[in-house]
């Protein structure tokens, strides 16, 4: 009996179904929407899963990315996703709860249940951890900030508190000293000045106040005030020095290798966002602590480049076998 054209297509679109994606990617930021965006131009099978959670989405507006200065990082997004999805990229909201290769295929298994796919792309970005101080997490991304390329230029010439996290905190204070004539240090006693840096402060008039910070004073919802040891210091912002913690955990359990620094461990990946991991990638925060908007744009573009590739030639190397 001669198979009807119908019956052929619903055939192979069945298989098509059943076959595993090209590449799902665990993180919808930046990074993994320009990597999607990329793929999905180059006519690969993508699902972005994401949390809905991003690192800026406490911030009005972002600065310093090109084409779109003052633009909120909110609607950079959305326009991201919907760009993505018109090459056909899928997207699924949620968590991954877990991954494992299974035979040469990845399985992660989410809320939607479990999705088969070639290459596993983590881009979950990483975590701000505020010190514990009354105030700080409700002002996160307003009164409170850490990048002075991206928040410098809108409080220039403003009383500029620097609330310290280490002694690493002296370098933030002299590079925001370009902004303002009118920074305050606070060593807030994990950050106390060496007698040398006390004197390059004091030589650019960059102000210390020493003892523990205890709260902010906040007027409506404008910083008006850091206090400490039971005084008020009058500044107009504050910027500080999270701790960066990445969401890496899919990538730990996968048994990807890490490298420790003073910033902490972090997983490995070479100049291509190639893991220790056979098959599994990575981009953006989870595994680049200087990633921003800007960054992390050009590397997820990169990235699903060199997958692409590694891709394409896994598809010349079944044809050969076969």
């Amino acid at each position: 009996m001669v198979e009807s054209a119908e019956a052929r297509a619903d055939a192979a679109a069945r298989a098509d179904a059943a076959a595993p994606m090209d590449v799902v990617i665990v993180g919808g930021g930046p990074a993994g929407l320009s990597a999607a965006l990329s793929l999905g131009r180059a006519r690969r099978r993508v699902t972005v899963i994401d949390s809905g959670e991003p690192r800026n989405r406490t911030a009005a507006h972002m600065h310093g990315v090109l084409g779109h200065d003052g633009l909120s990082p909110l609607v950079l997004l959305e326009r991201g996703r919907a760009e993505a999805n018109g090459y056909g990229v899928r997207f699924l909201q949620g968590e991954v709860a877990s991954a494992r290769v299974e035979d040469g295929v990845i399985e992660v298994d989410t809320a939607h249940g479990t999705l088969r796919t070639r290459r596993l792309l983590v881009a979950s970005g990483l975590e701000d951890v505020l010190p514990d101080i009354p105030g700080f997490r409700e002002q996160w991304g307003r009164g409170v900030v850490v990048c002075p390329y991206c928040d410098g230029w809108e409080h220039r010439n403003n009383v500029i508190g620097v609330v310290a996290t280490s002694a690493r905190s002296v370098e933030q204070a002299q590079l925001l000293r370009q902004w303002s004539d009118r920074v305050v240090y606070f060593e807030n006693v994990v950050g106390e000045a060496s007698a040398a840096d006390l004197d390059r402060l004091a030589r650019r008039g960059i102000r210390v106040e020493s003892g523990a910070v205890t709260s902010l004073r906040v007027e409506g919802e404008r910083v008006t005030g850091v206090e400490v040891d039971g005084r008020v210091v009058d500044v107009e912002v504050v910027f500080t020095g999270p701790t960066l913690r990445p969401r890496d955990a899919l990538l730990r359990s996968l048994g990807a290798t890490t490298t420790e620094s003073e910033l902490g461990s972090w997983v490995d990946i070479d100049d291509d966002g190639r893991t220790s991991v056979p098959g599994v990638w990575a981009v953006g925060n989870v595994v680049n602590v200087r990633a921003n908007v800007s960054v992390s744009l050009g590397l997820g573009s990169l990235v699903a480049g060199a997958l692409n590739a590694d891709l394409v030639a896994d598809d010349i190397d079944a044809l050969v076998d076969a």
